[in-house]
């Protein structure tokens, strides 16, 4: 064989070495990675618990990635802490009053339809008429869960929360004044006092806004009942207007002045309504 014929077969059986090498090489690497991955989908099995962890990091992670991607938290959760339903879900005389109020009070029907079923439910259970519940909320906060007077009733009931501290307590403490739900519940439990202590409906009701020893309670006994009366109408399928009625010369414009807020002319201080309201 010739010089340059021993070359060139020198050459092929090198490179014929090396694919051979790599070949090996690379089969084992592949066998390495599958033994990886079975021990791993073992470990995983036999851990729910790592498992679990390693799905909550990468999800956190996706979570991150998304946020910088959009410029905002993402919070697939938040729509669960909003106080919101279809109010084409409630029976028939429910989705009335809720729709009624919506159109009224200018606030969206998806909260009010949890509200009305709300009242509905612990009406049911306190025997208090639901639509004297939510009367009672459209003429003390117009159905804004924020609200809050100067002498401190908070919330859509206006409830003195510092009065009724220990009533929040089975909702976690004074700041539920602030979620509707509790709110209600509390406030309806206060209503449900003073309609016990009075009497009677209206006498509860002059208890509620702290007037109970005083001559008069600036009409809001009036108020509240006349829109008790035009929500029993709604919720029996008639028509309502949905324009405020025209103010009796007692009253104080229902939307505008909430109760415990009605001028010191036709009510006792307010200094006196707390301390009417904290014997309850």
């Amino acid at each position: 064989m010739t010089a340059s014929g021993k070359l060139i077969s020198g050459v092929r059986t090198f490179v014929a070495d090396v694919t051979e090498g790599f070949l090996e090489i690379t089969h084992n690497s592949f066998a390495l990675i599958g033994l990886a991955v079975a021990f791993v989908a073992i470990a995983l099995t036999a851990r729910p618990d790592l498992r679990q962890a390693g799905e909550e990091q990468l999800m956190n992670w996706l979570q991150a990635r998304q946020a910088e991607v959009v410029g905002m938290p993402i919070e697939p959760e938040a729509s669960e802490r909003a106080t919101a339903g279809n109010p084409k879900d409630l029976p028939k005389e429910q989705a009335a009053v809720a729709f009624w109020l919506s159109k009224k009070y200018r606030v969206a029907p998806e909260p009010l339809a949890v509200l009305v079923a709300e009242a509905y439910d612990i009406g049911a259970r306190a025997k208090i008429d639901p639509t004297l519940i939510l009367a009672i909320m459209a003429i003390e906060s117009s159905f804004n869960p924020f609200a809050q007077s100067s002498v401190g009733a908070q919330g859509l009931m206006q409830v003195m929360t510092n009065v009724h501290t220990d009533k929040y307590q089975n909702f976690g403490g004074h700041f539920a004044a602030f979620d509707p739900v509790s709110n209600l519940r509390v406030g309806v439990k206060v209503l449900q006092e003073c309609i016990a202590r009075a009497g009677s409906v209206e006498g509860g009701l002059r208890f509620y806004v702290g007037a109970a020893n005083l001559a008069d309670d600036g009409g809001y006994a009036a108020k509240v009942m006349a829109e008790h009366f035009r929500l029993r109408q709604v919720a029996g399928g008639r028509s309502m207007p949905t324009t405020p009625p025209p103010m009796l010369s007692t009253q104080a414009a229902p939307q505008m002045v909430p109760a415990a807020n009605t001028p010191a002319a036709t009510v006792a201080p307010s200094a006196d309504k707390v301390a009417l309201l904290s014997g309850l």
